[in-house]
């Protein structure tokens, strides 16, 4: 059996202070240093329309063994000063490191919404994931099931209260879709939503070219 894509899901808040810095570090040194991993396959930026927290990356790898590598233990043992700086000015931080599951529909929409859910009903949603597959607008879904033992804190995330708790990930190409489809799956599996728009997107392809 094929074992299913990982994820690194990390969002966060930052001071208005310290935004500027914070952005360029993960525009330009961040998210390059992650998907240079071996096993890391993407790395996508987002920043919320309606959310917790402002900004989350996802980081998708080709299996969960990517988080246990060499090569990722390595990444934390030659931390940047300008990585130590941020991680540290990250408020109210949260990290995730999660299996890929449920996986319906391909590509990666501008429009993402983030559903917390209590538990996983797989033969409701994937009857659901069908009901909303020819809608317009609708891209794919999935959810990420969080490994509590691969899901180490932050910095600065408190470690009281660290439910793993199912989410699901629906990608539109438009805001209101978006909207309607995270409506409709909050209520038919009592999920809280979050809502968030795509900032911008680094492959292991692209890294690769140059």
């Amino acid at each position: 059996m094929t074992q299913p894509h990982g994820m690194l899901f990390v969002a966060t808040n930052v001071g208005a202070e310290d935004e500027a810095d914070f952005n360029q570090w993960y525009d330009h040194e961040h998210v390059e240093e992650r998907v240079a991993i071996k096993g890391f396959l993407s790395g996508t930026r987002y920043q919320a329309v309606n959310a917790e927290r402002k900004y989350l990356g996802l980081y998708e790898t080709d299996s969960l063994e990517a988080f246990t590598s060499a090569d990722y233990h390595a990444a934390f043992t030659r931390q940047t000063a300008w990585s130590v700086k941020n991680l540290q000015k990250m408020v109210n931080p949260m990290r995730r490191v999660s299996a890929i599951v449920h996986k319906h529909g391909k590509g990666t929409g501008n429009q993402l919404a983030v559903l917390t859910l209590q538990a996983i009903d797989a033969n409701a949603l994937s009857a659901w994931q069908q009901q909303i597959s020819q809608t317009p607008g609708y891209i794919a879904s999935s959810v990420l099931l969080p490994d509590g033992n691969l899901s180490s804190p932050l910095p600065k995330e408190s470690q009281q209260h660290r439910t793993m708790q199912p989410m699901l990930l629906i990608h539109c190409s438009d805001a209101p879709c978006c909207d309607r489809l995270a409506a409709d799956a909050a209520q038919a599996f009592a999920g809280d939503i979050q809502r968030y728009a795509l900032n911008w997107q680094l492959t292991k392809q692209e890294l690769a070219h140059g």
